[in-house]
């Protein structure tokens, strides 16, 4: 195996590990990768693997950069694509992002489909309370304040998309028969 997929590979799990368990991507994670990019594009290539190494970080930014800007990726998956784009150079990681976006909306069909199936079993068996039987600023025990529920909510709807990501970029790198 190549220095490259090494990279890759531990860029991509610390990545998957840290946005299922946190909801966020540390910035190391991009920074290594970016470094390491750098690096290795530096060693292999001279000045040249150099610059492919920074026209792709701006490429991988580039990427969903406007994904970003419309509210619907987190700034993390930004810069991690952005780090991968230094180790994979731009015809690499422009295949990557193709992958990533097949898998993506696999990944968010599943999502999708698992939280509609939740929804319809707890239909089934949730039982319905009478409007009376709870009063108007009542607070059960356990309860959170609002905004704290409003927070929770959107972090429940969001799909961490690091796992995407990383599956875009290890199907870029499988060699071509």
């Amino acid at each position: 195996m190549t220095a490259q997929i090494w990279i890759a590979g531990f860029v991509g799990v610390a990545a998957v590990i840290d946005d299922l368990a946190r909801r966020r991507i540390a910035n190391w994670i991009p920074c290594f990768a970016f470094l390491s990019g750098v690096a290795l594009q530096s060693v292999q290539n001279g000045w040249r693997g150099a610059g492919s190494a920074l026209l792709g970080t701006a490429t991988g930014a580039a990427v969903f950069l406007i994904f970003y800007l419309l509210g619907g990726m987190g700034g993390g998956d930004v810069k991690l694509m952005a780090g991968f784009g230094a180790v994979l150079g731009v015809k690499t990681l422009l295949e990557a992002a193709l992958w990533t976006a097949g898998c993506g909306g696999v990944m968010a069909l599943l999502v999708i489909s698992v939280r509609y199936l939740r929804q319809l079993w707890k239909k089934r068996t949730t039982e319905v309370v009478p409007a009376g039987e709870v009063e108007a600023g009542e607070v059960e025990a356990g309860e959170v304040e609002a905004g704290e529920v409003e927070i929770d909510k959107r972090r429940a709807d969001s799909i961490p998309y690091a796992p995407a990501i990383a599956m875009g970029v290890w199907l870029s790198l499988v060699p071509k028969t």
